[in-house]
């Protein structure tokens, strides 16, 4: 019996793929990933058995991997970012969980950098209190439940950041989105957007609530929205996490 391990390569740049995740794919046999983000890391996987699909390829390349494991190899299965945020660690463990203890392969889930920490990163600090991540696909989720999940965040007041905000065919859901949070906080909210996180054409836009949408945004931007205490200064995007009220920093 193989094993069957899920990485996280991070954003995109190869300096940000962690030791450990660097360490599952230089030791497997083969290497099994959605062919754009597999071609983010064609220096790592030169000399791998490789299995690439499309976008619509999950479940495909997802089966292919658990069988190879079951055949006695060593297979990797490559997610951006973290394998646990919106990557193929849920669907992995589904497709092994069928399987009976004495025919399942081992698994091993490698965490990776999530891609709305990198980006917060770039923007200054806008995490610094309690937020939501919330993707704007409704491919897989209904949505009047991603409607009730945007109220609900933006109703507590946590900052949101929003994976998949826009794509060709799927306008109007960050508009939408907008006028929802629009209803709890104040118009010149700043709004962090980033494009291309960790990757060639790398760019960052700090913005407002009431403005942010007319930005250029698509499936290659995430947005961060601030909450009721967040500030932009001097190009930076900090929400405080409330030591000015300390007497004293320690």
């Amino acid at each position: 019996m193989g094993k069957i391990t899920v990485v996280g390569i991070g954003p995109g740049n190869e300096h940000e793929i962690t030791p450990r995740v660097r360490n599952a794919i230089e030791n497997a046999d083969v290497v099994v990933g959605y062919k754009t983000y597999l071609s983010l890391i064609e220096n790592l996987i030169a000399n791998k058995n490789v299995i690439g699909t499309g976008m619509t390829g999950e479940i495909e390349r997802c089966k292919l991997a658990v069988e190879n494991a079951v055949n006695g190899k060593n297979a990797v299965v490559i997610s951006s970012g973290d394998a646990g945020v919106y990557g193929m660690a849920g669907l992995v463990l589904e497709l092994l969980l069928e399987k009976g203890k004495e025919t399942r392969p081992e698994i091993e889930i490698i965490s990776g950098i999530s891609s709305v920490l990198s980006a917060a990163a770039i923007l200054g600090a806008p995490l610094m209190h309690d937020f939501a991540v919330i993707s704007l696909s409704d491919l897989l989720t209904p949505w009047e439940k991603i409607e009730k999940r945007i109220n609900a965040a933006a109703m507590g007041d946590f900052v949101i950041a929003f994976y998949n905000p826009k794509s060709k065919k799927r306008v109007q859901n960050i508009e939408i989105a907008k006028e929802i949070i629009l209803k709890y906080r104040d118009k010149n909210t700043p709004v962090g957007i980033v494009w291309n996180v960790g990757r060639t054409g790398e760019k960052k836009s700090i913005t407002t609530l009431q403005d942010f949408t007319k930005e250029d945004i698509s499936m290659f931007s995430l947005v961060i929205i601030g909450n009721s205490a967040t500030y932009e200064k001097d190009g930076y995007m900090i929400t405080p996490r409330g030591y000015e009220k300390k007497e004293s920093f320690r």
